[in-house]
């Protein structure tokens, strides 16, 4: 690994896809796909932090997740109760401050209530934030921060960048610097639209449980080598 320690992004989202074709492919049920990610989860989560990354997203759940079976979604949704409730000496051991974005108040109650738990449990740490998206979707985060707005009875002149994004799920982070994902498909999947208007975007063939601590690396690699203008004029890397 050959990494610029000076050069690394400071927030990184990824969308974990390919767990359902993973588990086809081996003819498992699609939930074994999702559970044997959720190992490449906390191993991707694990090399963040140790790298020094300051912010990562996740995709975990969007809007349109509902679609799927009655039966997938349930497994999803005990999959994170699991989690949540199991992995807190992990996040506390990493210092790692948990912050959830996406509609929580449509979740089941006992989901909530176990993501803002685990919220409040690691409020105080101050390594890296984990942003959870969890009932995410990029217009539905838009439409709640302009309710807010609206709601706070600003005046036209008060609107910025600034506002709109102080209003939306991660205040706390930064735009994103990096965006990555797996399993072969080339979309947004209505992902983070605010955050990333100058996002480096990687996408890769590799099915979520197959992605790897050293892939990840190859991925921070490829981000070091771009040459990032954000609109403007900047000479070629040699």
């Amino acid at each position: 690994m050959s990494l610029d320690k000076n050069n690394l992004p400071l927030h990184v989202a990824i969308t974990m896809d390919g767990n359902g074709r993973w588990a086809t492919q081996r003819k498992l049920p699609r939930t074994a796909g999702h559970d044997k990610g959720l190992h490449t989860v906390k191993a991707i989560v694990k090399a963040a932090s140790d790298l020094g990354i300051k912010n990562l997203t996740l995709y975990i759940f969007s809007t349109e997740n509902w679609k799927r079976t009655e039966k997938e979604v349930g497994f999803l949704m005990n999959l994170i109760h699991t989690h949540l409730k199991q992995e807190l000496d992990f996040y506390r051991e990493n210092g790692i401050k948990l912050n959830h974005i996406g509609d929580l108040e449509a979740l089941p109650a006992a989901i909530k209530k176990d993501i803002t738990d685990a919220v409040d449990d690691t409020k105080d740490f101050d390594g890296m934030v984990l942003n959870l998206a969890i009932n995410y979707g990029g217009r539905d985060e838009l439409i709640r921060g302009i309710k807010k707005i609206i709601k706070n009875c600003t005046s036209e002149d008060q609107i910025t960048e600034k506002l709109i994004s102080e209003s939306l799920d991660m205040p706390q982070s930064p735009d994103v610097d990096l965006l990555i994902r797996t399993g072969g498909e080339k979309r947004l999947s209505n992902f983070l639209l605010w955050h990333i208007p100058y996002a480096e975007q990687i996408y890769i063939d590799t099915l979520w449980p197959d992605y790897t601590v050293e892939e990840f690396y190859d991925n921070i690699e490829e981000f070091q080598k771009r040459n990032r203008r954000f609109g403007a004029e900047k000479s070629e890397k040699k």
